[in-house]
């Protein structure tokens, strides 16, 4: 029997077990009510209600501390002696390694066909407003994070749901916590294997061998498809071997690289069309209340570009605190800061740079989509490159591979920490989760498995609202980390302006 044969075997029998499994899961996670013509998933609203809500109880945080989240980001503010594995920076592009993927590049082209380019307005907004979901997440992440002798750092949901509930409302809040922490790492573990491993290695081996091998090419035979995964794997493993510090250090290069190339790509795009760039912005503004997809209407557009954002940045579902939480500082708080910097950056500029590259584009495969055709969203953002750029597809491809590549380290992470916290922190139990992740990522190129990826991204949305209800219970214990800090970062300006120019002037230096 051929490998062929055998991979699409398993793949049958897999997705024929957990296919009923997955659908009505999946028929409960995103049950959806009637909004209009269109259907809202009650989950994606559970999430923007959040992002209103702290929005609102912060006082408009990631607009008024927008500078003071950059120069933390800068250095501004690091603190000698504190505890932690990786610097602010590292921290960021840690965390953004997980978020900004092919969703980005995919994503949004679905988005802008079935909501209609005004999805891209909603998807701008529903990012805002997930910056002060992320800094409320990340704020408990740093503060209840759990320091190891070794040195290293352990945080997230599963951490700050048992010890901040407990703190805050004693027994009751404790057991309630426990309960939070155990399902949390769970869906964790299950999303970071199927989707932030397996999705990832599939989808990047798929668009490799489509562009460079071709349907008779070496690439697309099975022996392509394990040569494929096992250099993955092998990379992969190496940098997991050195924990957060080596993920850090590849992803604080990596990110940034292939942030800049796309997002040069798209500028390409939109300087050569600028005449046309005032007319996609209307475009983009008139069709946020009178939609052109396929779904039409505002409602339509709204749905889907909050959604796609939702799906996008993460906000909300507890993933992005376990990476932050392995920052160095005293001052929880200045992590939380930095951390509504991440929806920023892979919402409202890189997503939105997509959308405006394919409307002022405007390919003939977005046409379709919008008609009703099923086209794939990376044909249609590869498409809106090729008119400017015949070569970028190419490139294009590597880009996916770089963001597919840092995604599975990122959830890597996440994974050993869901893992420890459920089977305990040896060395033993650490490397049978690194084997396991390894050989996921070799089958990753092989099987598709498209029902267990279903069921992880139930997984990782059911994952919000064990979350959410912890960040409402717990917003009280944010606001004073932030007054905390905020006191601290004025005196310590304070300081260093009365240093520089006299004690004179102390008071005017008194304000961030």
């Amino acid at each position: 029997m051929s490998l062929d044969s055998i991979t699409t075997s398993i793949d049958d029998a897999v997705s024929d077990f957990f296919e009923p499994v997955a659908d009505k899961v999946a028929d409960v996670v995103f049950y959806t009510v009637p909004v209009g013509d269109t259907d809202l998933p009650l989950i994606v609203a559970w999430l923007v209600v959040a992002g209103l809500v702290f929005t609102g109880w912060f006082g408009l945080i990631q607009l008024r501390k927008f500078k003071l989240a950059f120069d933390v980001v800068r250095g501004k503010y690091d603190e000698n002696g504190a505890a932690g594995e990786v610097n602010h920076f590292q921290a960021l592009t840690a965390a953004v390694s997980g978020t900004v993927g092919l969703g980005n590049i995919a994503g949004v082209a679905v988005a802008v066909s079935i909501g209609g380019a005004g999805a891209t307005f909603w998807m701008i907004l529903c990012g805002l407003l997930g910056m002060a979901t992320k800094f409320v997440e990340v704020t408990l992440g740093v503060k209840y994070r759990e320091e190891h002798a070794d040195g290293t750092v352990s945080g997230g949901p599963m951490h700050y749901l048992p010890k901040g509930l407990a703190e805050r409302f004693g027994k009751n809040g404790a057991q309630l916590g426990k309960v939070l922490a155990v399902l949390a790492s769970i869906m964790i573990l299950f999303f970071g294997l199927f989707g932030g491993n397996l999705l990832q290695a599939n989808q990047s081996y798929a668009q490799l061998s489509s562009q460079f091998g071709g349907e008779d090419g070496f690439l697309a035979s099975s022996a392509g498809a394990v040569l494929f995964g096992l250099v993955i794997a092998a990379l992969v493993g190496l940098v997991l071997l050195g924990g957060i510090r080596s993920i850090a250090s590849v992803t604080s290069r990596l990110v940034p690289a292939m942030a800049a190339l796309y997002i040069v790509a798209c500028l390409a795009v939109i300087l050569t069309n600028v005449t046309a760039v005032p007319d996609a912005v209307q475009t983009i503004l008139s069709g946020a209340f009178e939609a052109d997809g396929v779904a039409g209407g505002v409602i339509g557009a709204l749905i889907v570009g909050f959604q796609r954002a939702a799906f996008s940045n993460e906000a909300g579902l507890g993933s992005a605190p376990i990476a932050h939480s392995a920052v160095k500082t005293k001052h929880p708080a200045s992590e939380g800061l930095v951390a509504l910097l991440e929806p920023f950056i892979d919402t409202v500029v890189i997503c939105t740079m997509t959308a405006l590259t394919i409307v002022i584009a405007n390919p003939a495969s977005w046409a379709e989509a919008r008609a009703g055709e099923s086209i794939g969203g990376v044909t249609i953002t590869s498409d809106a490159f090729e008119t400017v750029l015949p070569w970028f597809p190419n490139l294009l491809t590597v880009a996916v591979l770089l963001f597919a590549f840092s995604t599975i380290l990122t959830w890597g992470y996440y994974g050993l920490k869901a893992w420890t916290y459920l089977f305990g922190k040896s060395k033993t139990s650490e490397t049978v989760f690194k084997a396991t992740w390894s050989v996921f990522v070799i089958a990753g190129s092989l099987l598709t498995l498209d029902s267990l990826i279903s069921l992880a991204d139930s997984a990782l949305f059911l994952l919000s609202v064990f979350n959410i209800i912890g960040l409402y219970l717990l917003a009280p214990v944010v606001k004073r980390e932030l007054k905390s800090f905020l006191d601290w970062a004025r005196d310590r300006k304070a300081a260093l302006v009365g240093a520089d120019r006299g004690d004179e002037d102390l008071e005017s230096a008194k304000t961030l």
